[in-house]
């Protein structure tokens, strides 16, 4: 079964959410369909779901590998060059936490961007329906659905006050 990517424009925000509640009565999910706007509105204030992210697990494996890494470095470098100077042991815990400090930094750190390109889903393959006028300040709502409901999606945006109506075949 074919999909159908359809975007609807608005000016007003009042406009686009009535568009999203319109769609959920003609039996979509919230799921599928979407805003897309240049202006930061709160979370919410179009009717859009409240979308989770993973975003703090990232730092933390970062930061274990990165302990990890660190541990297993300044470990084997000291037991494959043993220093045996006036009797003291071979593994040195001071410089050894210095370096494991910062091997957990980095890790962290690391971890924390690859998190945000990976929750911010960047770079997007797949190509997306897009309309100039959204930048210079209207609401887009995107509607991906089956060809079957095409019409009801098209007059739910209509009645919903879309000046323009724009069709992509999936």
């Amino acid at each position: 079964m074919t999909k159908t990517t359809i975007l609807g424009l608005y000016t007003d925000a009042n406009y686009a959410a009535e568009a999203g509640e319109a769609l959920e009565r003609t039996g979509l999910s919230n799921k599928d369909f979407d805003f897309l706007t240049d202006t930061p509105y709160p979370e919410g204030a179009l009717g859009e779901r409240h979308s989770s992210h993973r975003l703090y697990i990232f730092p933390f494996i970062g930061a274990l590998i990165g302990l990890t890494t660190a541990l297993l470095l300044t470990t084997a470098t000291q037991v494959s060059y043993p220093l045996i100077t006036g009797g003291k042991p071979v593994l040195s815990i001071p410089p050894m936490a210095i370096i494991t400090y910062e091997g957990t930094m980095l890790g962290a750190i690391l971890f924390t961007v690859i998190g945000i390109i990976f929750e911010s889903r960047l770079p997007s393959m797949k190509k997306q329906i897009y309309d100039d006028r959204i930048t210079e300040g209207h609401i887009g709502v995107v509607v991906t659905c089956d060809e079957s409901k095409v019409n009801d999606v098209e007059q739910a945006l209509t009645q919903a006050g879309a000046i323009d109506i724009k069709k992509e075949n999936v």
